[in-house]
């Protein structure tokens, strides 16, 4: 605005020398005419000059006309709040001894003033002086209210604007505060808080994105905290058998040969349970799974295969075929443990049924026994960790298994689950998709 308000005080400057200018060229050209009264040349008639001229044109805003006779005053308009500049004795001396045209400002009560003063001579002396005066203090006041007027109007919309912009920018703001405030209520034993998504811009991604990582810590979290809590209780009991024996151990031979059988099965059961822990607690991971094309047939009979080593049964084979998507050797271990656990519900020579089949979009592995199958009741909780359900308390084991065969299928994002064989025992059958598990989406950071 200061430099909007030079520029426009300059212009008016231009405009009033332009106008001071125009005014000089027109009381020349009308010297030199001649009189429209007469039809004479004015000559040295400087009065009948003036005359004609005051006649024929009308002050602009702010301008006066002053003419000088012989030296002295002859007629003059009206000059703002009354100036009058032809009474003032110095001037109207300095303009009467002018013998060419001058330029210049004055200072008066109606503010200041540009004037230009052309003197008109006649018989080798100047006749009479033509003064054409400027007044700017209007125009100048004009200027003022203008710039005045638009300090105001952008001083309200700067408080507009800013009020606007400290409340989008509190706004904006408010879920990077939530990310600060949620991030120092964080605790160890705590990641339950998080920041709610309002919008899907910038912050509202940023918002999303710490609740994933969020998610994924929680995750981390618990799966520690499970694998602590899972070892520390299924591991006291074989600690407890082995502290026992070896704090009893005797010279006698045979019972030192009884106790280290029993010190070296309980170091075993321990560590099948690390092992299995830490595959379940490997199972949260996201490279958890490999899927790679996969014959089915011959998956199948490599199981049955593997499976023989395992008992002494009737071992029957229903292989479909095609090529899946899967992890075989996650898909491997998952049926192995199933395979596993119908051995251990069956006698000798019992039949064990392994098969496969696939269509358009599934694949499906099952494994049959006619053991004493598992009661409606514990169809869900058999896969839980450390849940044997209605199980026959001399078969070996903790409860790991089956909770390694959601873990694997949960992988694959696919399902499994347990019915009744026709004529009695369990079935086993898990659900994959064909074409692989769907791939997890970038995480972005």
């Amino acid at each position: 605005m200061v430099l909007q308000r030079a520029i426009l005080l300059g212009e008016l400057a231009n405009e009033v020398e332009k106008s001071l200018e125009q005014e000089r060229q027109e009381i020349i050209r009308l010297a030199d005419g001649r009189n429209p009264l007469t039809g004479d040349p004015f000559g040295s008639d400087v009065a009948a000059i003036f005359d004609t001229f005051l006649s024929r044109n009308v002050p602009g805003e702010g301008e006066v006309y002053i003419t000088l006779v012989d030296g002295e005053p002859y007629r003059t308009t009206i000059a703002p709040e009354g100036v009058r500049l032809d009474q003032d004795v110095a001037l109207v001396e300095q303009w009467a001894a002018l013998t060419e045209g001058e330029r210049g400002a004055l200072d008066t009560d109606a503010g200041p003033v540009r004037y230009l003063a052309v003197p008109l001579a006649a018989n080798g002396s100047t006749a009479g002086v033509f003064v054409v005066a400027n007044f700017e203090r209007q125009e100048r006041e004009e200027v003022e209210n203008f710039i005045r007027t638009e300090a105001i109007v952008s001083g309200l919309v700067m408080l507009i604007a800013l009020s606007t912009a400290w409340l989008l920018a509190g706004r904006l703001l408010r879920p990077v505060r939530e990310v600060t405030d949620t991030a120092q209520a964080i605790t160890e034993t705590d990641l339950s808080r998080r920041i709610p998504v309002e919008s899907n811009d910038e912050i509202g991604r940023l918002a999303a994105t710490f609740n994933d990582m969020l998610d994924r810590l929680d995750t981390a979290f618990a799966t520690q905290r499970r694998f602590v809590d899972d070892a520390g209780h299924e591991l006291r009991t074989p600690i407890t058998v082995v502290r026992g024996h070896l704090e009893l151990l005797g010279d006698d031979p045979a019972d030192r040969a009884e106790t280290v059988a029993i010190v070296t099965d309980e170091l075993d059961r321990m560590a099948r349970i690390v092992n299995d822990l830490l595959l379940l607690a490997k199972a949260e991971q996201p490279d958890f799974i490999t899927p790679e094309p996969t014959e089915l047939s011959e998956l199948t009979a490599e199981l049955v295969m593997k499976a023989r080593t395992l008992g002494d049964r009737r071992w029957r084979l229903a292989a479909g075929d095609g090529i899946v998507q899967l992890d075989q050797q996650r898909i491997t271990q998952a049926v192995l443990n199933l395979i596993r656990n119908a051995v251990e519900h069956t006698s000798p020579g019992d039949e064990i049924s392994v098969g496969s089949s696939s269509d358009d979009t599934t694949v499906s592995l099952w494994v049959a026994d006619h053991g004493p199958g598992v009661p409606p009741d514990d169809r869900e909780r058999v896969f839980e960790r450390f849940d044997r359900g209605a199980a026959d308390p001399r078969t070996e084991g903790v409860g790991l298994g089956l909770s390694i065969v959601r873990a694997v299928v949960d992988g694959h994002h696919g399902s499994v689950e347990v019915i009744e064989t026709p004529g009695g025992g369990a079935t086993f059958t898990i659900t994959l998709p064909r074409s692989g598990p769907a791939r997890r989406g970038s995480d972005h950071t």
